[in-house]
């Protein structure tokens, strides 16, 4: 009796095991073909951005990003085709997309400025750069961040989104920048003599492109006398150097030329 009940129940159950193991093998069947599909896709979108010269970057992050939004498709296809109700697990998916970019706003905004950052270039590794107040060379372009060297060689990284929501400054993007110095002059001095010295003597600095040339003009008045700007251009990689020598020859000549040394005027008030 108790071997004849289950055999009834085996001849029960087997038309159901048949139907559910032909549901796993279509599955598994849907499974391979999708990931095959899924891969076929992410190739060809690979591909036609490289046709179209997108940044190495900006293709393996929308790739992946494909990857795994059609993976989430293929699954809740499958449990569809098992019959399991994917209107409850896709609202999962989607409060926990919620959840996850509520938590993680500022990286997502980081996120979505770097891709600007790399689609748009305005500026390149290497180039010397101001951005979100942070003054140095570019060493790394990144989707979160940018890294700088700053001129006291200190690696700063500066989030995308500060980078993108300010003003940004790129000295290495002209062929040649100016150097701002002045040079300040007694008020008896002679101020045409002076101004044509300068002009030679920085000139002949080192690195110093020849054009626009040096500007040497009256700058303003002041209590001590007039005071120059004296203004040579150069690339932005000798840009201290220039600083710095230009400086020692604006000492230097108007010391060998026997100016006198600018001092406030004092006046005595009898009392």
């Amino acid at each position: 009796m108790q071997q004849d009940r289950i055999s009834g129940w085996m001849e029960q159950a087997q038309p159901i095991l048949i139907a559910f193991g032909l549901k796993v093998l279509g599955a598994i069947a849907v499974f391979i073909i999708g990931r095959w599909l899924i891969g076929l896709v992410s190739r060809l979108v690979e591909a036609l951005m490289t046709r179209q010269k997108i940044d190495p970057t900006v293709q393996r992050y929308l790739v992946s990003f494909l990857t795994v939004a059609l993976n989430i498709v293929l699954v809740v296809a499958i449990l569809g085709y098992f019959g399991v109700e994917t209107t409850s697990f896709a609202a999962l998916v989607a409060g926990a997309g919620v959840a996850i970019g509520a938590a993680w706003s500022g990286l997502l905004g980081n996120f979505a400025s770097g891709i600007f950052l790399l689609v748009l270039r305005p500026f390149q590794v290497g180039d010397y750069v101001l951005i979100g107040g942070v003054e140095g060379t570019v060493l790394e372009l990144g989707l979160f961040g940018t890294t700088l060297n700053t001129p006291d060689n200190v690696r700063t990284i500066v989030g995308n989104g500060k980078v993108l929501g300010n003003d940004i400054r790129n000295f290495t993007a002209n062929p040649y920048r100016r150097v701002d110095l002045v040079a300040q002059l007694a008020a008896n001095a002679d101020l045409q003599r002076a101004v044509g010295l300068l002009r030679d003597a920085v000139g002949k600095v080192p690195n110093i492109v020849p054009a626009p040339g040096v500007d040497v003009e009256i700058l303003e008045f002041n209590e001590f006398g007039p005071k120059l700007a004296v203004r040579p251009y150069c690339h932005t990689d000798h840009y201290w150097q220039v600083y710095f020598d230009t400086n020692k020859a604006i000492a230097d000549t108007l010391g060998a030329a026997g100016f006198p040394v600018a001092t406030r005027p004092v006046r005595v008030y009898p009392v």
